[in-house]
C-alpha cells in the first residue's frame, strides 16, 4: 500500500478555476443553460457528466448536497452523517420499519460507501432479459463496458489481509465448509483506515468525487450545489426546463431563491426514491402506474458476535470477504437468498443498530473492542412475493413504503441463525442478533433454539440498507417499464434515467459496480445520439 497523500483535487480545482454555483450562496434568482443537464452526482451521475462533458457537450450537474472534500472529512461520525448523508443518516422506510443510508453531497453515495465492487451477477441479468424484455443485457455485452470503468476507478483486488472483522468471517465459514470470496475495492493508494463510510480523507478512494466529476469540471461542465430539483417543467413530450430551489447554508431549508435550468436533454440520476420522485412531482407520464414501483433495498439483517480478542472492527478496509452460499436457492421460485458480508463498525452507527436500552445497551457497548459484526443483504425482487416497495410523496417529498411480509421474514430469521452459527465457528465467546427480545446468546446450541423462535416482525427485528434500487424500472416494452433500453425515459423525448433507480430488480450485490458499467454503456449511447461522433472512452 502506498502511504502518500493525494492532493485534494476540490482545492486544485477551485484554484483552476472550475464553474462551480453554490446555491446557498445565490442572493437571486438566476438561470443557466447547457446541451445537458444531470440531476446527481453519484455514480450514475458522476459517470454520465465525465462521457459527456469529454464529448464535447456543455453539462451542468445539480447537486442537492455541498461540495466537501478531504480537507473536510474529519474521520467523525458527528460530522460525516449529518453532512454527507440523506436525513443525516436517519432516513427510512415509511413505516419505519428499515433505516436507509444514501449519501447527500457531491459524488453522492460513492462519496462515503465501503468499496465494495462486484458486476452484476449473470443469474440477474438472466432474469432481466427474460422477464423485462433487457434482451441484450448479458455479462458479454456489459463486459467491455465493466473493464472500461473497473480501469477508470482502479477496481482491483485488495493486496491487505483482510482486518480481523473480516478474518473472522472467513474463518467461520471456512471451519464449516462454507465457500468465500474476497471482494474487489475501487481504490489506489488505500492507507487501510476503515472510515470510508465518512468521506476519504486521503483521496484513495475513487469515488466520483475524485475521478469523474473533477474530470468533467476540468472539461468545462459547471457544478451547481445546495439546489433541491423540484420538478421538470413539461411541453408536451419534452421538458423545457428544470426548477431548482437554491438551499440555505444548513444544505436543507430553501433560502427563497429559485434556479432555472434549461437545456437539450436532461438525465435524471438523483437515485432511487429521488429519482422516481422527482419524475412524480414533475407529472411524468406514466400510463401504465409504473413509475416509483418495484423499489428494492436489499434488507439487511445484522449479527453481533463478542469475541475473547479484540476485534477492532473500524480499522481496516472495511469490507474483503464475502460468501454467495446461500443466494444458492432459484432467485424465480426458491426461498429468498442472502449475500453474507463484514460491516465496519463505528460507535454511532454500532450504538443506534444494536437493541436495547439503558444498563443493558451500555454493558455491550463497553465491549465495542470486542465486537464482530455480520450481515445478511436479502436478495429482493425476483419471486412474486417479493414484489419490492413503492415510493409515494409526502409533502412533496419522496418516502419508500416498503412492506416486509412473511416470504421476507422466512429469509430474516435463516440469516440470522446463518450468522450466528458462523460467529460460534469463528469462536464467538456470545452472539447479540440485531432483534428486540433477543438476548445474549453463549452456544450455538442456545442461539439455535433461540432465534428460530424469536418473532420475526417489524420494529422487533432491526433492518437497514445501503443498496436503494429501482422505481425508474428499465424494460423492453412500455407495460414493464418506464424507462427504454437505451435510458430513454419513455413519453419525454429529451429524458434519460441513468441511475440504479433503472434495475428491475435487485443486484443481489452491492450495486456500485453495476451502476457504473450500465450507465457508461448508456451515457456513450447518449452522447454519440447528441453529437453524431464515436463516444469518448474514458481511462483513468
Amino acid at each position: 500500500m502506498n502511504q502518500a497523500i493525494i492532493p485534494d483535487p476540490i482545492l486544485l480545482g477551485r484554484a483552476r478555476g472550475w464553474h462551480i454555483v453554490d446555491g446557498a450562496g445565490l442572493d437571486a434568482d438566476r438561470s443557466l443553460e447547457a446541451d445537458v443537464v444531470i440531476v446527481g452526482s453519484g455514480a450514475g451521475g458522476g459517470v454520465t457528466a465525465e462521457i459527456l462533458a469529454l464529448a464535447g457537450l456543455k453539462v451542468i450537474i445539480v447537486e442537492e448536497g455541498a461540495l466537501r472534500s478531504s480537507s473536510d472529512f474529519k474521520m467523525r461520525e458527528a460530522d460525516a452523517y449529518p453532512g454527507l448523508y440523506q436525513e443525516s443518516a436517519a432516513r427510512q422506510t415509511l413505516d419505519k420499519g428499515v433505516k436507509i443510508l444514501q449519501g447527500r453531497t457531491v459524488g453522492g453515495s460513492t462519496t462515503v460507501n465501503w468499496t465494495s465492487s462486484f458486476r452484476t451477477p449473470a443469474p440477474t441479468l438472466a432474469v432481466w432479459r427474460e422477464r423485462f424484455g433487457l434482451a441484450d443485457y448479458d455479462s458479454d455485452t456489459l463486459a467491455p463496458w465493466f473493464d472500461m470503468m473497473e480501469a477508470r476507478l482502479h477496481v482491483g483486488d485488495w493486496q491487505a489481509a483482510p482486518n480481523e472483522n473480516n478474518g473472522l468471517l472467513k474463518r467461520g465459514l471456512d471451519k464449516l465448509g462454507i465457500p468465500s470470496g474476497f471482494i474487489r475495492r475501487n481504490v489506489n493508494g488505500c492507507w487501510n483506515l476503515g472510515y470510508c463510510g465518512m468521506g476519504c480523507p486521503t483521496n484513495a478512494k475513487q469515488s466520483m468525487l475524485v475521478t469523474t466529476i473533477p474530470s468533467a469540471l476540468d472539461h468545462g461542465a459547471t457544478l451547481v450545489t445546495r439546489a433541491r430539483a423540484e420538478r421538470f417543467v413539461l411541453r408536451g413530450e419534452r421538458v423545457d426546463e428544470l426548477l431548482c430551489s437554491a438551499l440555505s447554508d444548513d444544505g436543507v431549508a430553501a433560502n427563497g431563491h429559485t434556479l432555472r435550468l434549461r437545456a437539450k436533454h436532461f438525465v435524471v440520476a438523483g437515485g432511487a426514491i429521488n429519482s422516481p420522485a422527482l419524475l412524480m412531482r414533475s407529472g411524468a407520464p406514466d400510463p401504465h402506474g409504473l413509475l416509483g414501483k418495484r423499489t428494492f433495498l436489499h434488507p439487511t439483517l445484522i449479527s453481533a458476535g463478542i469475541f475473547p480478542q479484540r476485534v477492532d472492527a473500524y480499522a481496516g478496509a472495511p469490507q474483503t470477504v464475502y460468501s454467495d452460499h446461500f443466494l444458492g436457492t432459484s432467485p424465480i421460485d426458491g426461498a429468498i437468498g442472502y449475500k453474507l458480508e463484514a460491516p465496519p463498525l463505528h460507535p454511532v452507527l454500532l450504538s443506534t443498530t444494536l437493541n436495547g436500552f439503558g444498563q443493558g445497551h451500555a454493558e455491550i457497548m463497553r465491549q465495542f473492542p470486542h465486537i464482530q459484526g455480520m450481515l445478511a443483504l436479502l436478495r429482493d425482487g425476483f419471486h412474486a412475493q417479493s414484489a419490492g416497495g413503492a415510493v409515494q410523496l409526502k409533502d412533496g417529498a419522496g418516502v419508500l413504503d416498503y412492506p416486509l411480509n412473511a416470504f421476507l421474514w422466512d429469509g430474516a430469521r435463516r440469516a440470522l441463525l446463518t450468522m450466528a452459527e458462523i460467529q460460534f465457528a469463528a469462536g464467538a465467546s456470545a452472539v447479540q442478533p440485531a432483534h428486540e427480545t433477543a438476548r445474549r446468546y453463549t452456544s450455538w446450541r442456545e442461539a439455535k433454539r433461540e432465534i428460530a423462535a424469536l418473532p420475526q416482525q417489524l420494529h422487533l427485528t432491526r433492518v437497514a440498507s445501503a443498496h436503494v434500487m429501482g422505481g425508474c424500472t428499465m424494460a423492453g416494452d412500455e407495460q414493464r417499464g418506464v424507462v427504454a433500453p437505451d435510458g430513454r425515459y419513455r413519453g419525454l423525448a429529451n429524458l434519460s434515467v441513468h441511475d440504479g433507480s433503472l434495475f428491475p430488480t435487485s443486484v443481489g450485490a452491492n450495486p456500485q459496480l453495476s451502476i457504473y458499467g450500465i450507465t457508461a454503456r448508456l451515457a456513450s449511447g447518449l452522447a454519440t445520439a447528441l453529437t453524431g461522433k464515436p463516444a469518448p472512452r474514458v481511462s483513468a
